[in-house]
């Protein structure tokens, strides 16, 4: 099969399976609002999610590991050719690779966290400590690396592949999709800034709406890309 065809197929497969493991997320366990609730709320909230969320979590990690390897082909097969292809694809590895860590601790960490938080026989000072434990590792691995770093890097693909699809040579999907590449991107951009400096303590408000917005319109020009590859 024309690997066009197969990217093309892909772009439109990916962001489907994304929202939907997200959304699934959203209405087993309130993601992501859950997630600037107390500690103690989360950890029990998901405790009671038994097995059943901890592989919801394993599969949203999958997706953001499987975007390692699509990040690289998306701007190789779409726009070969162009100075910024080998760019976007470096872009594109530490993207997923960023994301796959910073949800990585759901599956794996969270789930020990939450038994031990959960056990009759935990007195408040063993809570204290594993609510500490879990505030720490939220914001390292969620906050820090996973969505500061996640959106920034995933927008810095969004505009670098939109330079390629507008440089190269090969015109395999038309170049005015640059232009909303540009945008989402500048909005994931933006968006990353929710924690950083003076926002730090409570986050930023309007980075908090935006990022929401910019994944759906993320996912819409990956869609708009792969049905113009395909056609």
């Amino acid at each position: 099969m024309n690997p066009t065809v197969v990217m093309g197929v892909l772009l439109i497969l990916v962001p489907i399976l994304f929202n939907a493991v997200f959304a699934d997320l959203a209405r087993t366990f309130e993601y992501p609002d859950i997630l600037r609730k107390e500690p103690g709320e989360i950890l029990t909230r998901f405790r009671a999610g038994g097995s059943g969320l901890v592989l919801r979590w394993w599969a949203f990690a999958l997706v953001a590991i499987a975007f390692i390897p699509f990040g690289v082909a998306v701007p190789e097969i779409l726009a070969p050719g162009s100075t910024f292809t080998t760019v976007a694809a470096a872009v594109g590895v530490a993207a997923g690779l960023v994301q796959a860590i910073g949800l990585v601790r759901w599956p794996f960490l969270v789930p020990e966290l939450a038994r031990r938080y959960a056990d009759p026989a935990a007195t408040q000072g063993q809570r204290d400590t594993i609510e500490l434990v879990f505030t720490s590792i939220h914001r390292l691995l969620g906050v820090g690396i996973g969505e500061h770093f996640g959106y920034l890097l995933t927008g810095l693909w969004c505009i670098v592949l939109a330079g390629a699809i507008a440089t190269t040579a090969a015109d395999i999907v038309p170049a005015w999709l640059a232009v909303p590449g540009v945008i989402v991107g500048l909005a994931l951009a933006l968006g990353s800034l929710e924690f950083v400096g003076p926002n730090e303590p409570t986050g930023w408000s309007v980075a908090e709406k935006l990022v929401p917005i910019a994944y759906i319109g993320w996912s819409a020009w990956l869609v708009a890309l792969g049905i113009a590859a395909i056609v």
